[in-house]
C-alpha cells in the first residue's frame, strides 16, 4: 500500500523538498522496518551531516520537552528550521508523547519550520538506536537545520541514542531525587552542556551549586557549561542556546566535531548490527530442539556456558 501511495522516487524527492508528509510517511516506514525504508535512507544518507543535532536527556519530569519548545521558539525567531524526534519507549498506544511534559510542543505542530515526532519501539528488532538514527537523517536529508533528539531517561538506551548528537544537553531539576540521582549514578559523564531548569524553585542555587562541585571533579577539558533556565517562561533560553553553540564551535575549532561524528556513526553500525545478532540468535536457538537442548544442559549444570555459546554460535553464525 505504502508503495503505490508514494513510489520511492516521489519519497525521495518529497523529503528533499521538507514535504511534510513526504517526511512523516518516510518516517512511518522507517518505524516499521518497511522494505522500502531501506533504499530510501540510502538514497539520502549521502546528503546528510549538514544539520546540528542536539541530544536532549535527564531524569523524566525536569522539563525537557518544555525546553525544547522554548528553544525552538527562540530558534524560530532566528529563522532556522527545526526538528524534534521524541524517543518514547512506551507502548504506541498510549498517546504518552502528546501528554503531561511533552504537551508544550504542540504549539509547533501547526509552524511549517517545524517538524516534531514520537517514536517508540515498537517491538523494532533494531530498536531506538537504529529507528531514531534513521529519522534524524531523513530530518537531515529535508534539511532542517537543527535537530532535537529527546530521550525519557538518563540510563543505558539514553546514552546510545544521545550517541548520535553533536552535542549533548541534560536537564536537571532542583528538588528532584531522580536528578540527585541522575548526578550519582554517573550521568556526568554524558553532557556537554547541563541545564538546571526551573531556576524560580528555592532550591535552584543549592542544585547548581552540587552540579558545580560535580563537575569540577571531571577532566577540564571536559567539564560542561552549566546555566539555569526557565523553560515555560523562557528565561536564559537564548543564554543557553549560546552555550551549545559554543560548545559545537569549539568541536569545529578543534577538529573534533567531524571525529565525534565519524565515531558515533560508526558506534551506530555496530549496535544496531548487535541488535539484530542478538534478535537472529535469539529466534535461531528458539526454533533449533538441539540448541534448546543445549540451554537445558547449562541450566541443569551439566554443561558450562562458554561451551554452550560457542556450540550456539558455531551453529548459527558458523563461527567458532
Amino acid at each position: 500500500m505504502a508503495r503505490k501511495e508514494w513510489p520511492l522516487d516521489d519519497l525521495t524527492k518529497g523529503v528533499r523538498a521538507g514535504d511534510r508528509r513526504a517526511l512523516a510517511r518516510a518516517i512511518s516506514l522507517v518505524e516499521n522496518g518497511d522494505p522500502l525504508a531501506y533504499p530510501l535512507v540510502r538514497e539520502l544518507y549521502p546528503e546528510t551531516g549538514r544539520a546540528v543535532v542536539i541530544g536532549v536527556t535527564g531524569p523524566p519530569g525536569v522539563g525537557k520537552s518544555s525546553l525544547i519548545a522554548a528553544l525552538v521558539e527562540h530558534l524560530r525567531g532566528r529563522d532556522r528550521t527545526v526538528g524534534v524526534v521524541s524517543v518514547d519507549p512506551s507502548s504506541p498506544f498510549s498517546r504518552g508523547a502528546l501528554l503531561g511534559d511533552r504537551i508544550r510542543l504542540v504549539d509547533h505542530f501547526l509552524d511549517p519550520g517545524v517538524f516534531i515526532r514520537s517514536m517508540g519501539t515498537r517491538g523494532h528488532q533494531g530498536g531506538l538506536a537504529e529507528t531514531t538514527l534513521q529519522a534524524v537523517l531523513l530530518l537531515d536529508a529535508s534539511r532542517k537545520d537543527v535537530i532535537f533528539v529527546e530521550t525519557v531517561g538518563a540510563g543505558q538506551s539514553e546514552v546510545e541514542v544521545t550517541g548520535i548528537a553533536d552535542t549533548v544537553l541534560l536537564v536537571l531539576m532542583p528538588g528532584s531525587g531522580d536528578s540527585v540521582q541522575a548526578l550519582k549514578a554517573g550521568i556526568m559523564e554524558i553532557p556537554d552542556v547541563i541545564a538546571v531548569n526551573k531556576m524560580d524553585h528555592p532550591a535552584s542555587k543549592t542544585m547548581l551549586n552540587e552540579v558545580r562541585s560535580i563537575v569540577g571533579l571531571a577532566d577540564p577539558d571536559r567539564r560542561p557549561a552549566i546555566i539555569l533556565t526557565e523553560a515555560l517562561g523562557g528565561q536564559n533560553v537564548p543564554e543557553l542556546w549560546e552555550k551549545v553553540e559554543e560548545h559545537r564551535a569549539g568541536l569545529e575549532r578543534d577538529g573534533k566535531l567531524e571525529e565525534r561524528r565519524r565515531r558515533n556513526l560508526s558506534r551506530e553500525v555496530f549496535a544496531v548490527a548487535s541488535s539484530r545478532a542478538k534478535a537472529h540468535l535469539q529466534a535461531a536457538v528458539a526454533d533449533d530442539p538441539e540448541l534448546q537442548r543445549v540451554l537445558e544442559a547449562v541450566e541443569r549444570r551439566e554443561l558450562d556456558p562458554l561451551t554452550a555459546v560457542r556450540e550456539i554460535m558455531e551453529k548459527v553464525f558458523k563461527i567458532g
